[in-house]
């Protein structure tokens, strides 16, 4: 009892300070998520085995460049590709190879355009159009949590067939159909009760939070697997590190990021 209750505190305190950064201001939200970037890189330097105080001035510079530069496709776009290659090839391992090999170059590589610039990117997509919506990046935490809350409930009632057992043993298919339908009824939801975007657009933002949050879920069991941990960290109780609370949003940001960007040129 006394651990559900550590838990569920844990969790409503980070729920809170995560939607208030995101309202209030462009600047709160910024400001919060340069802090949790900051604790989920030493988290994750933790997990790989790494520790080199370069990738937080290596986090400063990027975050910092293309935020003020977020209109400038030259700069934004490159950094864009290389963080969606490195994913793809990290999901390409994920469901490829036992281990992830993680020598040294890559260990850089990936903490750079994974973690660091998916991290930006995180940041940059409420101000896609140029100007701040939260209610895109609330939206996309929203549907998130809802598809994670539903493939619980649903794999645990209903799983029968695994989904990757060797990586995350109670991960089941029918867990994930749960998760990804119930994000395509919160993306509808959201649709219809507010004034944002058109009903396809969040339906195709759920599917792109459902599909790529659970592979970056994945992709962070498998590191912790490797590491022989848990959890990512202690800094929530009953909850673990902010990485373990981010790994699905940071992981399909960039994603969300170029569907926005290619929606703001088409439309």
């Amino acid at each position: 009892m006394k651990e559900l209750l550590t838990r569920s505190l844990s969790g409503f305190l980070y729920v809170s300070i995560l939607l208030v950064s995101i309202f209030v201001s462009k600047y709160t939200f910024i400001g919060i998520f340069f802090l949790f970037g900051m604790i989920s890189i030493y988290e994750f330097q933790k997990l790989i085995n790494l520790k080199n105080k370069r990738l937080y001035l290596i986090f400063i510079f990027i975050f910092i460049l293309l935020n003020v530069f977020q209109g400038q496709l030259y700069l934004t776009i490159p950094v864009l590709v290389l963080t969606l290659i490195t994913e793809l090839f990290l999901i390409k391992d994920l469901v490829t190879i036992r281990i992830i090999p993680m020598f040294e170059k890559r260990k850089y590589g990936t903490s750079i355009f994974y973690l660091i610039t998916s991290i930006t990117f995180l940041t940059l997509a409420p101000m896609y159009s140029g100007e701040y919506e939260p209610l895109i990046i609330a939206g996309a935490f929203i549907i998130t949590w809802a598809n994670d809350t539903f493939a619980y409930l649903v794999g645990k009632n209903f799983g029968k067939h695994k989904l990757l057992e060797r990586i995350s043993p109670k991960k089941t298919i029918e867990g994930f159909i749960g998760g990804f339908v119930f994000s395509l009824l919160t993306g509808y939801l959201i649709a219809i009760l507010s004034n944002t975007l058109s009903l396809t657009i969040w339906l195709i933002i759920s599917i792109i939070m459902s599909i790529f949050g659970t592979l970056g879920d994945l992709i962070q069991s498998k590191f912790k697997r490797q590491a022989g941990v848990k959890d990512s960290g202690t800094i929530m109780p009953g909850h673990g590190g902010i990485y373990d609370r981010l790994d699905s949003v940071i992981f399909a940001s960039p994603f969300l990021y170029a569907f926005l960007q290619i929606l703001k040129y088409v439309s």
